[in-house]
């Protein structure tokens, strides 16, 4: 990583960022961007900065092209030609106008592997992750395999509330939200893949008849809502074993002047109940089924999704986790994006905190939360029923004095306390069904909420994680998008999903009696017994 320091109108802003980067792709990641409208070649000329120092790379044939020798000889660059060799200080005097729209960090990417060379029309396609919290798209060139650019943006139905229950019962209970809850998701779409089109290719209108095939997956409540139906059958249990159908009679609305004229929808069905099509993307992206048996998957956030693999059978189920891994409903919580603390350590009996870009903290995300919660527990500040050991008062606790915005309240404890223990009461059900033990556990993929950051120790030390070997734990960041990605560029995109469907048992974890005592065992913050302690196979 290298130290990456701006200077602008808004302010001196300090990131944190990856060395080889360009500085457009550096500050694509954050709140402050350049103007660009060329996908990077310099051919546009809009993204001039200027070099204080530092190192970079040296001055590009667009460099010589587009600024005169007046403008180098006083330090002006193109910010998408320079790239960072080492820590650099730089001005950007014409920032591009606020965007809710940033780009995914590349080492959360998965590389692409193959394209559809036999296309010949329409070769473009659109990649989405539909979450509760963020929504993610990817626009990919399908002939060639080759992903053109990403963004991920917040969710706009959050105006309707952070919990999916909550967006559910509005568009039941009036038609006018239900149409605007759609609409709202569909246009945060639209807007993502214009921003795509202007700043990566530097044209929207011919572009937008390019894309040829739009896929979506997320979780089945978000399916429902987008698909403007689906959700009086969700809020019903009774519904919760069999398949949902959410997909929308009427695409109309996408292909309205302005928005996608060429383009096919395509929504796999979401496994059944509030198992979305998301998990099936992970599962795809992952290769969860092409291995041995005991295999488990995580796919966690506001509504966390669990698979578990016997070698035959896919045993699947969801637990309505709350939003507070994802930041949602903890009183400084934010998503995983510039700003959000992401890590905490502690050092010489103080807590050392680390925020995505480098820049003071705004608050925690779900890692963050982790890390502090866990450091809390060891240091004796926290009990493990949750409770601080002190009253810290009304504020919280702050681990750091001079940044209010790093204080965890109790009800934050409790919040996270109860996610936590409905995802590893689940886990434990899950093996139960499929006459398991921890023990049998050959690999766990954590999808979600926690990227690449998750600390494994601590999640493990307060519950979240089993207490496996570390090395059998891997971190996916971006899974659902990559299988996403992965089924735009196959031939039969909607079998891969049905294929793994076909494998699924879903578990509905509301009519197990002893999900609920599971539930309250793993509410306390300590490590998950390997070792049945109820009589049962765990």
């Amino acid at each position: 990583m290298t130290l990456l320091v701006v200077h602008s109108r808004l302010g001196k802003h300090r990131f944190e960022v990856a060395k080889g980067l360009s500085v457009r792709e550096a500050l694509d990641i954050t709140a402050l961007r350049v103007r660009a409208a060329c996908g990077g070649t310099g051919a546009c000329g809009a993204c001039v900065i200027h070099l204080v120092g530092g190192e970079v790379s040296a001055p590009t044939v667009a460099e010589y092209m587009k600024l005169g020798s007046d403008e180098r000889a006083a330090g002006a660059r193109l910010a998408c030609q320079v790239r960072l060799k080492g820590d650099t200080e730089i001005r950007l005097d014409r920032p591009a106008p606020p965007s809710p729209w940033k780009s995914i960090p590349l080492e959360n990417l998965k590389p692409l592997t193959h394209g559809l060379p036999e296309l010949r029309a329409h070769t473009l396609g659109v990649a989405i992750d539909l979450g509760t919290t963020q929504i993610r798209v990817s626009l990919l060139d399908r002939r060639s395999g080759r992903r053109i650019a990403t963004r991920r943006g917040p969710n706009p139905q959050g105006v309707f509330g952070a919990d999916i229950l909550n967006r559910l019962e509005a568009a039941r209970a009036n038609p006018a939200h239900a149409a605007e809850l759609a609409k709202l998701v569909r246009t945060a779409i639209l807007r993502a893949v214009r921003d795509i089109l202007a700043r990566d290719i530097g044209e929207v209108k011919a572009m937008l008849a390019e894309i040829g095939q739009v896929f979506i997956v997320g979780n089945t409540a978000m399916l429902a809502l987008l698909g403007g139906r689906g959700a009086d059958t969700l809020l019903d249990p009774a519904n919760w074993q069999g398949a949902i159908d959410c997909r929308p009679h009427d695409v109309t609305p996408w292909r309205a002047k302005g928005a996608l004229p060429c383009a096919e929808l395509v929504m796999p069905d979401p496994v059944a109940g509030f198992v979305g099509s998301d998990l099936v993307a992970d599962l795809l992206a992952t290769g969860l089924t092409e291995g041995p048996a005991g295999a488990l998957l995580l796919d966690i956030g506001t509504n966390t999704e669990i698979a578990l693999w016997d070698g035959a059978t896919l045993h699947v189920t969801s637990v309505a986790g709350g939003p507070a891994f994802e930041g949602s409903g903890i009183r400084h919580g934010m998503a995983a994006e510039p700003g959000a603390i992401d890590s905490v350590c502690s050092v010489e009996n103080h807590y050392r905190w680390r925020t995505i870009g480098g820049g003071a903290p705004q608050g925690f995300c779900g890692s963050g939360l982790v890390d502090a919660i866990a450091l809390l527990l060891a240091d004796g500040r926290l009990k493990p029923s949750g409770r601080f050991a002190s009253p810290p008062g009304p504020d919280g606790y702050p681990l750091d004095p001079n940044h209010p915005n790093t204080a965890i309240t109790g009800p934050d404890i409790d919040a996270f306390q109860r996610a936590k223990a409905a995802t590893a009461a689940a886990m434990s059900q899950l093996l139960i069904q499929a006459g398991m033990t921890w023990r049998e556990l050959r690999r766990l993929c954590v999808c979600g909420a926690f990227g690449r950051t998750l600390h494994l120790g601590h999640a493990q030390a307060i519950g979240l994680l089993p207490a496996v070997h570390p090395g059998l734990i891997e971190l996916h960041a971006e899974a659902a998008l990559a299988g996403c990605e992965q089924a735009l560029l196959s031939p039969g995109g909607v079998q891969c999903f049905d294929a793994l469907t076909a494998k699924t048992k879903t578990i509905n974890l509301s009519l197990l009696p002893g999900y609920e005592d599971r539930y309250i065992e793993h509410l306390r913050l300590r490590p998950i017994a390997l070792t049945p302690t109820t009589g049962q196979r765990p």
